[in-house]
């Protein structure tokens, strides 16, 4: 069965690896590509992937197979267009939020004090906790309190400008949802590739008590290693959303205290909508209550879910803050509780990565990544049971990807 074969991590240019796979061979697409932000100055993430890499992605995917690519809020219109552009039907958005988010801004106040060549007065010390996780999305573990200088405007102008910058914190990021044509009918397309439905009962959210799903992180009803999706579907849990959190305490302080259920409404006019052919709400009011956040999926982050299984490499300065070396607000990346063994920038949760792997992944499929990083996705699909292809042009990145999916991969033929 394809989770039987281990994971792949090839070396190359995406668009030249592609066209060396078999057309309509993999089932499902997920893919963390560069954002064209410029980021860390690095050469990669000069501009958004275009329509030849999508074109490519396109011919290697089954008719119906579902493409999931996360992109950054300034630039994923440019994303979703070439995506379309390439012959991808755009079918949703989904968001996930996160606070573990740094801003980058400048302070308008210095900057303008800078640039008069005045120094400011220091009027005292300030301690700033920082709260990032130990991925660069995820994660909201306490880190130490920093202390920094507290200065003051030196000139009118600076004064004038206090307080005001140029960003805003990050606390998103949209993951564009597409799928490849279909070949006649969902119900024709499904039975001959497979593919073109969604995993709805797979991914439903709260059912944790019944089966392991939903918000609760681990492996859930699929199991714990490979070619373990036997496992019966969860007889209830809510519908899952195109919205996605990391349980962090910003991201839960954005949800209200809510009482789920209504009492029985009819369907007309502006009152209650429910499924088709569902005309009234049979749920009491008040059935169960707490954060609005227990209606979407929570998928937590970790420094250990990031290191595993580079246990031989050295820890170093996390190349998510490039060439950083402190500023008036952030430690610098040399820092203890900055330090870690993969210095790939953008590490997604393997939580969220595994939702996604279930969510667009038919059982025992194969999933495809153009730009497999640190290999967070293949983590993922190997935990779900599916067979991994992962691409990656940077050799340093390939290696770390290729010794946590090694790992991962020998201890789920333990678990068999």
């Amino acid at each position: 069965m394809a989770a039987d074969k281990p994971p792949l991590v090839l070396l190359g240019d995406c668009r030249e690896v592609m066209a060396g796979l078999g057309e309509a061979s993999v089932d499902a697409i997920i893919t963390d590509p560069p954002y064209g932000l410029s980021f860390m100055g690095k050469g990669w993430d000069h501009s958004v992937p275009g329509v030849v890499f999508w074109g490519a992605a396109l011919r290697v995917a089954k008719p119906g197979a579902h493409l999931l690519a996360f992109g950054g809020t300034r630039t994923f219109h440019r994303l979703a267009c070439a995506i379309e552009d390439a012959g991808w039907q755009i079918r949703d958005t989904l968001g996930w939020i996160y606070g573990s988010g740094f801003p980058k801004s400048l302070d308008v106040s210095k900057a303008i004090d800078r640039e008069a060549g005045a120094e400011r007065e220091v009027v005292g010390k300030e301690m700033r906790s920082d709260k990032r996780g130990g991925n660069y999305h995820g994660g909201s573990e306490a880190r130490p309190a920093i202390e920094w200088d507290k200065t003051i405007p030196a000139t009118d102008a600076a004064r004038k400008w206090d307080g005001w910058g140029t960003a805003l914190k990050p606390a998103w990021e949209p993951i564009i949802l597409a799928r490849k044509p279909l070949a006649g009918t969902v119900a024709a397309n499904v039975l001959q590739y497979g593919t073109g439905g969604l995993n709805i009962d797979g991914c439903r959210v709260g059912a944790e008590e019944e089966t392991g799903w939903g918000g609760a992180p681990g492996f859930g009803a699929w199991g714990s290693g490979l070619g373990s999706r036997q496992a019966p579907r969860p007889a209830s849990g809510r519908f899952p959303a195109n919205l996605i959190h990391d349980g962090s305490e910003e991201a839960l302080a954005v949800f209200p205290e809510t009482e789920s259920g209504a009492n029985p409404t009819s369907r007309g006019g502006m009152g209650y909508h429910g499924a088709e052919g569902q005309e009234t709400c049979e749920a009491p009011r008040g059935q169960d209550f707490g954060s609005a956040a227990r209606f979407f999926y929570c998928a937590k982050a970790s420094q250990q879910d990031r290191d595993e299984g580079l246990e031989g490499f050295p820890r170093q300065g996390n190349n998510r803050y490039g060439d950083f070396t402190g500023t008036d607000t952030h430690a610098p990346k040399t820092q203890e509780h900055n330090l870690s063994r993969n210095n790939h920038p953008t590490v997604k949760p393997t939580d969220l990565m595994r939702y996604l792997c279930r969510l667009i992944t038919p059982p025992g499929g194969t999933v495809l990544d153009p730009f497999a990083g640190s290999g967070s996705t293949g983590k993922a699909a190997i935990r779900e049971g599916l067979a991994f292809i992962g691409i990656e042009i940077d050799q340093e990145a390939a290696e770390i990807a290729r010794r946590r999916l090694a790992r991962e991969y020998a201890q789920g033929r333990l678990d068999l």
